[in-house]
């Protein structure tokens, strides 16, 4: 499996087993609805971003008019899906290797982050934040913030927030004040200048290090997120940020203990309507290969924690990072790095009785002309249709959007 240069996985010791739950595939569909080519993109390390219109957006790694990677658009006609590349990255001082795609605003606009590029002390450019503004049909990219390396970070992987306010909030992984990454706002002054502020500065420590790359949850004023590393066990955290008198403090809500409870977590995290949360972790779970976890909030101390799935490494798939959906009915959807048939799954958890969850493997990827390691999970449109992004597949091996149909 290839990873980012970013994205480090740290071994974990095997000391205890779970019992799991496993169940026999069902009727669900995917179909690949666009392949990737070279120059067109390639290497789809993307979540996938919908508008109101049906529209879907993301970036590839790689590929586009200079070989630095893309933004993209895909957009439904009666004749199919056309693809349109909406920015192609130079490498240069627009940033180059744009990872997890985009986030809109209220007005339309994309915000992403490029690990390379811009400008700084670091290899090939310590990477950028950006903004891309449609205006007739023309999208026109602005820098709205080049990492140094130093304390603001660098190598910006993870996805973007962005606040009702216009504010985005981000993670680097490296860089900061401990070298362990930072957690970021930008914010647009009325004159139009950005301005990067750090909110806080990862220390390795029970705070954590290498926040992960899947974007954090802005709720109720609260952002929540998780960091890959470091922890009380070393093995992760979900943290808590609380603005405070124009401040940010910092709150540790758990610490994964590795194995047989989770480690390493990657994705983003989901909320449900109560206000429990719901994630993945690349390692950890009965077997060291992978868990899905819920934590539910308490009055005082860390939320309480609770394994739902223990990846088995065979035919249900192993290693997610990715995030996970809810469908109507309450059941959970996300997928798998690798394992299945090799090149990772697409999995359901469906509730039971007492708070137990049952596994379906919903489709096995193939590789081309079918999809091939999904490193992200998916999104719901508001029609109620389930797409995401693969890595390699497609009919060119470069990489492919699917939609899902449970």
């Amino acid at each position: 499996m290839k990873f980012p240069a970013y994205f480090r996985i740290r071994a974990v010791a095997v000391t205890a087993v779970f019992a799991l739950s496993l169940a026999t595939a069902t009727a669900a569909t995917t179909k690949v609805i666009f392949s990737f080519a070279e120059n067109g993109g390639g290497y789809a390390d993307t979540d996938l971003e919908t508008d109101g219109a049906g529209n879907i957006y993301g970036t590839t790694v790689l590929g586009g008019d200079f070989g630095g990677g893309t933004v993209f658009q895909l957009s439904r006609t009666t004749n199919g899906w056309v693809h349109t590349v909406l920015y192609s990255f130079t490498g240069g001082a627009d940033g180059g290797e744009p990872y997890k795609g985009v986030t809109l605003d209220r007005e339309g606009n994309l915000y992403g982050t490029a690990v390379t590029g811009g400008s700084g002390s670091c290899e090939g450019g310590c990477g950028v934040a950006y903004k891309l503004t449609n205006s007739g049909g023309i999208w026109t990219q602005t820098v709205i913030h080049a990492f140094t390396g130093g304390d603001d970070g660098s190598g910006p992987g993870a996805r973007l927030t962005v606040g009702r306010n216009g504010n985005a909030y981000g993670m680097a992984p490296t860089g900061g004040a401990y070298g362990l990454g930072t957690i970021y706002k930008i914010h647009q002054a009325q004159s139009g200048a950005w301005t990067l502020e750090v909110i806080h500065a990862f220390t390795g420590g029970v705070d954590g290090s290498t926040g992960s790359a899947g974007r954090m949850i802005l709720r109720n004023g609260h952002l929540f997120g998780a960091a890959t590393t470091g922890g009380t066990y070393g093995s992760g955290v979900i943290f808590e940020l609380t603005p405070s008198g124009g401040e940010w403090d910092f709150r540790t809500i758990y610490s994964f203990k590795g194995q047989p409870d989770g480690s390493f977590p990657y994705g983003a995290l989901l909320f449900d309507a109560s206000g429990r949360i719901y994630g993945t972790t690349y390692y950890g779970g009965a077997h060291n290969i992978g868990a899905v976890y819920k934590l539910s909030p308490q009055p005082i101390g860390e939320w309480e924690e609770k394994v739902l799935y223990s990846f088995r490494g065979g035919t249900d798939g192993n290693s997610p990072i990715s995030n996970l959906i809810f469908d109507g009915a309450g059941n959970l959807y996300g997928t798998t790095s690798e394992g299945g048939l090799g090149s990772g799954t697409i999995f359901k958890l469906s509730p039971v009785s007492g708070d137990q969850w049952t596994e379906t493997v919903v489709h096995r990827f193939r590789g081309p002309p079918d999809g091939a390691f999904a490193y992200n999970g998916m999104v719901v449109d508001r029609s109620g249709n389930f797409y995401g992004a693969t890595v390699h597949g497609g009919d060119n091996d470069d990489g492919s959007v699917y939609r899902f149909t449970p």
